[in-house]
Order: C-alpha cells, then sequence, then structure tokens
C-alpha cells in the first residue's frame, strides 16, 4: 500500500484511454453521472453504495448491449489508476466481496476495479429482470517510460454462477464488445459451465449469506414493527416474495415505487399487493381453489387496517415490503431456491413460535439430512416420491433436486431433459400438509421452485387422501415408488402411523423415514409389526443425538424400507450408529456457521448410502462397532434400535494384563506391609 500513497492514481487517463476505445468502436456509453434507463439507474441507486451507506452507486461507465438474438446485457465498468489494484480474490479463487461474516467487504470492493464491477452487477441481478451481466474492470500505470501499461479484467455475472461471477478470458482492449465481435463474445461466455461440484459450493457459500440475512430481516421486524403476529410476518414474506418474482412477458415484478400508500379504497399498497399476487397466480394456472386459499390467506394480513395505515408519507405495509426486498431479493433473483427456501422456513418456523405450543413436534429436516432420505429412498430422475407430512416441502425440494441432476446426467437431447424436467416438478412429486399456515410455505416453496406447486395438499394424508393426483390426472393414482418422512412425533406412535399409511398405499419401492427412535423400541409396537407384515425394514440408522439443535433435542433414528416385500425373521437388517456423523453443531444466535464439518461428514453420510445399499464391504471410515448386520423378530415391533454386540469373552491378552495386574497389586501391598514393620522397628 506504501507506494501508492507516493505514486499518484493515473485513473483519469486509464477512463480516458477504455472511453477512447468505445467511442472509437461507436458505442453508445453513459458515463457516471449519466443515465442508462430507469430502470438499471434505480436499482444502482437502490443498493448500498460502495462505503455500506445507501444510494450513490455509479460505475465509472455503462453500456447496455443486444446480441443477434435480441437480449439486452448490461456492461459495467470500472477504473482505477494503480498498478496492483485489479482484483482481489479469495483462497477459492473467487472474487473477494465478502467477510468472514459474510457481509459485503467493502474495503475490497471500494479498492479494486474488477471487485467494484462485480458488485454494481449484483446491484443489477438483485433489483432488475436482467439475469446476465458483464463487470469488467480496468487499471494502469506508467512505467519507468512514462508509458501507460494496463490491465483489463472481464467477469460474467449471472443468475447461472449464483452472481459470484466468473472469469471470462484474457483481454488487451474492449474490441470484444464491438458490434461485429459481441455475438462471438455472448457465444463464449455461454459455454463457460459450472461443474456440479462448483454448483454445490456456490450454493453453500450463498446459503451462509442467506442465514446472515434472515436473522438481520427477522430481528428489524420484530424490534421495529409492532402489531405483525407470528403469522402475519410469515405471510408477509411469502407475499413479498410472489409479487416480486414476476413472469417473464407476462407479470412485472412488483417494484417498491408501484406501492403509494395511498389511503383510498381499493388502491391501498395491500390491495396493490394482492392484485400482483392474483395476476401471478392466474399466470401460474394454479387450480381455482388453491388459488383462492392463498388470496384468502393473505388477504387476512395484507388488507388490515393497521399495517395500511399511512403514517409519513408510508404505511407498515410498504416499509416492510422494501426491508424483505433489500435484505433477501437477491437470493431468489439469482435461483438459488432450494437452499434459499430451505433456510428461509428455518428462520420462519422460529417466528411462528411453534415451540411455545403444543406443535413442537413441527421441526424442519437440515437440508442434508433431507438428500440423504431421498438417497436412502433411491430416488432417481423416473422416481415416483410422496411425502405424508410434507411441512414446508423441504423433503421434496431435495427429491426433486436429486431428481433434476439425475436427469441432467442421464440425458442427452436438451428437449427431451426440458420435457422431463417439466414432468418431473409437475407429476412426480405429492406432499400432504394439514396446518394452513406452514401448508403456505410449502405451496411458496414449490411456486419458488418453478412448478406451481401442482401436487402439494391441504389435506389430512391418514383421514382424506385416497391416492390420487390433486391436480391434473385427478382420476388417476399417484405411482408412488419413493416415500420421504418427518413426521409429526406427537401423532399415534411417534408418526409411525403415517408410515404404515403410506408404504400400504405403494406396490414397489422404498420408503426412508427419520423418526423418535422410542417408535422403534415400544412406543409404535402395533404399528412396526403391521408394517412388518407387507415390508421390510432394510436399516435401522441412530442419528446424532444434536441433528435438531436448538429445535428439538429428541433421539432420532432413520428407517429404511423396502416396500410390498414381507420381512422374513431371518431377513438381514444393517443396524448403523451415525452418532458421529462428522459435523459439529453449535447453537449459537450470532454465529455465522451453526453447522461445521469438523470430520469428513461428506465422506461419511456418502458411505452411510453405500452401507445401506451394498452391505459390509462399503467400512471404510466406520467399523465394526458402528455398522452391525443382525436380524428383528417381525411379530415383536420393539426390536429395531439395536447396537453391534459388545464381546465378552476374555482373550489370552486379557487374562495377562488381569494377572500382571494383580502380581503389581499383591507386590505393592507387600511393600507397604514391609514399610510399616520398618517404621514400626524403628521406633
Amino acid at each position: 500500500m506504501s507506494n501508492n500513497n507516493t505514486k499518484k492514481s493515473i485513473e483519469p487517463n486509464i477512463a480516458e484511454l477504455a472511453n477512447g476505445w468505445l467511442k472509437s468502436y461507436n458505442l453508445e456509453y453513459k458515463l457516471e453521472q449519466e443515465s442508462l434507463n430507469s430502470e438499471i439507474d434505480k436499482a444502482l441507486e437502490n443498493y448500498y453504495s460502495k462505503n455500506g451507506g445507501v444510494g450513490g452507486n455509479r460505475p465509472d461507465t455503462k453500456l447496455l448491449l443486444k446480441d443477434k438474438n435480441s437480449n439486452y446485457y448490461p456492461i459495467l465498468i470500472e477504473y482505477k489508476g494503480y498498478k496492483d489494484k485489479l482484483l482481489k480474490l479469495n483462497d477459492k479463487g473467487e472474487i473477494d466481496n465478502r467477510t468472514l461474516k459474510n457481509e459485503s467487504n467493502f474495503k475490497n470492493i471500494n479498492s479494486y476495479a474488477v471487485n467494484g464491477a462485480v458488485h454494481y452487477a449484483n446491484a443489477i441481478l438483485h433489483h432488475t429482470s436482467y439475469t446476465d451481466i458483464i463487470a469488467i474492470g480496468m487499471t494502469g500505470f506508467k512505467n519507468e517510460k512514462d508509458e501507460i501499461e494496463h490491465q483489463i479484467g472481464v467477469y460474467y455475472v449471472s443468475k447461472s454462477n449464483f452472481g459470484i461471477g466468473q472469469n471470462v478470458g484474457e483481454y488487451s482492449d474492449f474490441s470484444f464488445l464491438k458490434s461485429q465481435n459481441f455475438d462471438k463474445f455472448i457465444d463464449k461466455i455461454k459455454t463457460l459451465q459450472l461443474s456440479q461440484e462448483e454448483i454445490d459450493k456456490l450454493k453453500e457459500q450463498r446459503e451462509k449469506e442467506i442465514d446472515t440475512s434472515l436473522i438481520k430481516l427477522n430481528n428489524d421486524i420484530y424490534q421495529n414493527e409492532k402489531g405483525l403476529g407470528e403469522n402475519d410476518r410469515v405471510y408477509l414474506v411469502a407475499a413479498a416474495i410472489i409479487a416480486t418474482l414476476g413472469i417473464a412477458g407476462k407479470v412485472s415484478p412488483l417494484e417498491k415505487d408501484d406501492l403509494k400508500s395511498s389511503n383510498e379504497s381499493g388502491n391501498t399498497d395491500g390491495d396493490i399487493i394482492i392484485r400482483k399476487i392474483e395476476s401471478f397466480l392466474f399466470e401460474k394456472k394454479l387450480q381455482q381453489n388453491k388459488k383462492d386459499l392463498i388470496i384468502r390467506t393473505l388477504k387476512n394480513t395484507l388488507t388490515t387496517e393497521n399495517i395500511n395505515k399511512v403514517e409519513n408519507g408510508e404505511s407498515q405495509l410498504k416499509r416492510v415490503f422494501i426491508k424483505i426486498v433489500d435484505d433477501l431479493g437477491i437470493y431468489y433473483k439469482i435461483g438459488l431456491t432450494t437452499d434459499f427456501t430451505g433456510k428461509l422456513f428455518n428462520e420462519m418456523y422460529g417466528w411462528l413460535g411453534f415451540s411455545q405450543d403444543k406443535l413442537n413436534d413441527v421441526v424442519l429436516t437440515p437440508s442434508y439430512v433431507a438428500n440423504l432420505l431421498v438417497k436412502l429412498a433411491r430416488v432417481n430422475k423416473d422416481s415416483y416420491v410422496w411425502d405424508f407430512a410434507t411441512g414446508s416441502a423441504g423433503l421434496l425440494v431435495a427429491a426433486m433436486n436429486e431428481m433434476l441432476i439425475d436427469a441432467k446426467n442421464n440425458i442427452n437431447s436438451p428437449e427431451e431433459l426440458l420435457q422431463k424436467e417439466i414432468k418431473i416438478k409437475s407429476e412426480q412429486l405429492l406432499g400432504l400438509e394439514l396446518l394452513s399456515s406452514v401448508y403456505m410455505l410449502a405451496i411458496l416453496n414449490m411456486i419458488l421452485m418453478g412448478d406451481g406447486s401442482s401436487n402439494i395438499l391441504n389435506k389430512d394424508s391418514l383421514i382424506d387422501f385416497d391416492g390420487n393426483y390433486g391436480f391434473g390426472k385427478t382420476e388417476d393414482k399417484f405411482p408412488a415408488d419413493a416415500f420421504v418422512l418427518n413426521p409429526p412425533y406427537s401423532a399415534n406412535g411417534n408418526g409411525m402411523n403415517f408410515v404404515e399409511k403410506a408404504l400400504g398405499m405403494m406396490s414397489r419401492g422404498y420408503g426412508s423415514i427419520i423418526i423418535q427412535n422410542s417408535a422403534g423400541s415400544g412406543k409404535a409396537k402395533e404399528y412396526n409389526i403391521k408394517i412388518l407384515a407387507k415390508h421390510t425394514l432394510v436399516a435401522s440408522i441412530k442419528m446424532p443425538m444434536d441433528l435438531f439443535i436448538g429445535k428439538s433435542s429428541v433421539q432420532t433414528n432413520i428407517y429404511v424400507f423396502k416396500v410390498n416385500e414381507k420381512h422374513d425373521k431371518d431377513d438381514v437388517v444393517k443396524f448403523i450408529d451415525f452418532s458421529n456423523d462428522g459435523y459439529t453443531r453449535t447453537n449459537r444466535k450470532k454465529a455465522s456457521n451453526n453447522l461445521k464439518d469438523t470430520n469428513k461428514a461428506k465422506e461419511r453420510y456418502e458411505e452411510l448410502v453405500n452401507l445401506v445399499r451394498f452391505g459390509k464391504r462399503k467400512l471404510n471410515i466406520f467399523t465394526d462397532k458402528e455398522y452391525y448386520e443382525g436380524t428383528i423378530d417381525p411379530k415383536n415391533g420393539a426390536d429395531w434400535n439395536q447396537t453391534a454386540p459388545i464381546d465378552t469373552k476374555p482373550t489370552l491378552k486379557d487374562f495377562k494384563k488381569t494377572v500382571s495386574d494383580y502380581l503389581a497389586w499383591e507386590v505393592s501391598n507387600i511393600l507397604k506391609k514391609q514399610d510399616k514393620e520398618d517404621e514400626s522397628l524403628g521406633k
């Protein structure tokens, strides 16, 4: 840094050089203070400034270019004037724009050209309908001959890379933006593929940020917005998200400025949001009864007098809407749907205050456990998956993800893949949820996933459900061959009643459930005996005690079943002690991450799936102490939680140790006795 104090920035020279190129290419560019278009201007103005305050986000130069398919690309350019100020990467090789606390790293955003441009690009992603942005940084210095030497960094920031950005390539000038070269450049960025591993890493990174944003939002609304009940808060978030999603070419996203905070009847902020949601749901082609339920539920909160009352020119509803869009908008705009909704609903369950009342068994399954259940149920692209107590649909979302990944890996035709993706979302998933406030979250979750929540049903799966589709093919049975469940533990048999019902409606496949482990040791005896008369218990897995830390401290087990094959007394059951799953959990309110992989967690989860599927030969990290193959009595129903027997037969080694311990004890006694005799003689 010291040389920066002595050397003067040559930023004006760099700007002059680069803008000169743009002029020579006959490109219409705008400088810092100039307007590009109102949508982009507003987004940059709205975004947090580079110094962490609000307003004043202005890239040095900006353009809006069109490719051969008439798609527009915002180009944002940031200049610096020092040798080493092009870009700052983190240890993963990504643009280093986040602190360890997952907040914007304004030091880097301010100091480095590419970091600043990528920051602006995220403003566009967050607050406009543009999903693909080019962020360019350029810096330079004067050498001994007083000549300018410059460096350029070109990054593609898009929904597809979650706004993190990808390096496009090496460039010595801006001629790739020339009209005759631009299509070729766009073709190049379209080939920038991320591997599944990279996608997973980026998602994980964004997921940590979501935690920070959600806690901030929750505290803000809780502390500063009076008179909002728990359900109101959940419905406000759901309404804000649906209203700002938009549908390309059909429903424009609701903007903050669209809310006028008017007292006029039929034109309050609540009325405006409801109309936008109605348009959205209409275009989503939701069935009428589901649409009516959503509108009715949200109306109860959105049209109340208090929330629409105008004070200082703004209603409480508008204020809360702005907070939600500012804190969360980026995450659902960049399509981070699965992880985003999982986190969102986990946080919202906290708001719903279930923990204070009789419904304290409404506990969201952590996403990595949801993924495990899906793999244990052997879900693939052709599976038909259902969940009889779907909560916020987290298990179905995990199943859908697994199915989409499998489809992508196995279908080479883009058209065929698209049709398969539509089928997976609309026909191969079904969930039932009785509690209407939770059901609303499930619908929102599936809407965010882009499927219109086709077969999420607000029904009692034990009483009202006949096994048919809820939408579309309502006369047809849902051909379920994979069952996933985290039941309400207060239900009969800890929730094994759901398992008996679901497996009884299936003709083939597998089921995996996570449940209070007392279900396997006596609490659900009658259900278990009935289940084993028709289905096989494949595995019983003891999960970590602190799995649901902060929500519930019950000991849980996962049970895996093979459907429609009666359990024989000689059938081998795999008993696995998974208490050490490799994760360390904390329950600190301010922790940036309460889940840390401290001992090969990912590998342990993978090995667990392989052990259940293929047996003992897959033992690697685990040992015979944690993995045991045994049998159960199908007529018992309370012997499902076994552990590897401890061998109590002494070995020769044990015998030698015992003899040597005894002799050492004898010798020490003799010596003590001798000492006492010596002492008494001495007297």
